[in-house]
């Protein structure tokens, strides 16, 4: 960067760290917790062991990845904190964090959800307004973290009143 100081390796380890964790949210929250939907439950509906079988094996494959990419989302964060030319801001890391969780809710319900249509978000309900709010949550995740990172570095302000703008560079 121009004036000596470089944000990127940290929003690029936030990026990774909130796919992983949005990942991880979706994974425990909707697949096991409420038992929305499992991976493939639009193709293969809990309705016999076997499926079940199936859908348990492809939720476990999806909690790989998401564990594969928070680690690597770490090693990212543990390399940036090598380097004396990394802006360190909780702003630019949460934001960083929040655009790739967007990231992973918008590419995933679109994949998932509305090309594939390996599963809904309610799968009883199919395709429905939830699996929009879910794409609606990862435009607005990747808006918040955009702003977050804005604000950080002192950045003009995206909004009327100030919203995206602090007092001090860097916090």
């Amino acid at each position: 960067m121009a004036d000596g100081h470089d944000q990127r390796p940290l929003i690029a380890a936030g990026n990774l760290l909130g796919v992983g964790m949005g990942g991880f949210l979706d994974g425990i929250l909707f697949h096991q917790v409420l038992q929305l939907h499992g991976m493939l439950t639009a193709r293969r509906p809990k309705d016999s062991l076997v499926n079940m079988q199936i859908n348990m094996f492809w939720d476990g494959m999806f909690h790989v990845f998401t564990w594969v990419v928070t680690a690597l989302g770490i090693y990212l964060l543990w390399r940036a904190a090598q380097r004396r030319d990394v802006v360190w801001s909780g702003r630019t890391l949460v934001g960083g964090m929040s655009l790739g969780w967007g990231m992973f809710n918008l590419v995933e319900g679109v994949i998932d959800h509305h090309v594939l249509h390996v599963h809904h978000v309610y799968e009883r309900a199919g395709e429905s307004i939830w699996d929009y709010a879910f794409l609606g949550s990862g435009v607005g995740l990747m808006l918040l973290g955009w702003a977050l990172i804005r604000a950080a570095h002192g950045a003009a302000p995206l909004l009327p009143g100030g919203f995206g703008r602090t007092a001090r560079p860097g916090r």
